[in-house]
């Protein structure tokens, strides 16, 4: 099976449909996304309409949580709370329902699906440290854990030396971020992985992402936002 997966859409419909699009010529037999698919951009309606019409598994972010229920909106950034007000208005009570319902982990026999963490799931914990990544591996029980969150693509290995994805190690895998990435590289991320011969890759895909600039600044969002898409931090 020919998994597709990516993470931290954040309304961003400019980088949402380029992704797709590679999906589409690459090929998939399954999607998911892992988190965030509202926050920071400007067309949350339309991504989510298109992310519940195209994956099969979804799991919830700290932005979605936010924006779903309210709850938790002041722990964001402060332009992160600009967009969840903002979204929380323009979403409907269906789409508020379809995120508060997200859940925060998912599995198959391959892999572990979550946004954060698989140690603290609900705690949305940022894994800043060597102590913090090691102990993650005690915490799922798949070969390997897809997760995001930070918005920077990687994979660590459960042994020293082990320098791409091959049978034997546990992996964690971040995906890394469609809508808003943060290693200086404004392309959106979008990674595979086929269960079948256990390979894993990440592409880089180019968007409009003057277009999506304009959004924001259309919507009334912070003008930051926009900078930070330029210059992919």
């Amino acid at each position: 099976m020919r998994l597709a997966l990516f993470s931290d859409v954040h309304a961003n419909l400019h980088a949402l449909e380029a992704v797709l699009h590679h999906i589409d010529r690459a090929g998939a037999d399954c999607v998911a996304c892992l988190g965030d698919l509202v926050g920071y951009n400007a067309d949350p309606q339309p991504c989510l309409d298109l992310i519940r019409e195209r994956c099969d598994i979804v799991v919830q972010g700290n932005h979605d949580a936010a924006v779903a229920t309210g709850i938790g909106i002041e722990y964001l950034p402060r332009d992160g709370q600009a967009a969840a007000h903002l979204h929380r208005t323009a979403l409907n009570d269906d789409d508020l329902a379809y995120l508060a319902g997200l859940p925060l982990v998912d599995r198959i026999d391959v892999g572990t699906f979550v946004h954060a963490s698989p140690e603290r799931p609900a705690d949305w914990q940022r894994l800043e440290s060597h102590w913090a990544i090691k102990n993650q591996f005690d915490h799922f029980e798949t070969p390997l854990c897809f997760l995001a969150h930070s918005h920077l693509p990687g994979v660590v290995a459960n042994k020293i030396g082990v320098l791409s994805v091959k049978r034997g190690p546990r992996y964690l895998v971040n995906v890394g971020s469609v809508g808003q990435p943060r290693d200086r590289d404004p392309r959106a991320c979008v990674a595979f992985f086929n269960t079948d011969s256990f390979s894993y890759r990440l592409d880089r895909v180019g968007y409009d992402v003057e277009g999506a600039v304009r959004r924001i600044d259309e919507v009334g969002l912070p003008n930051r936002l926009g900078q930070r898409l330029r210059r992919g931090i």
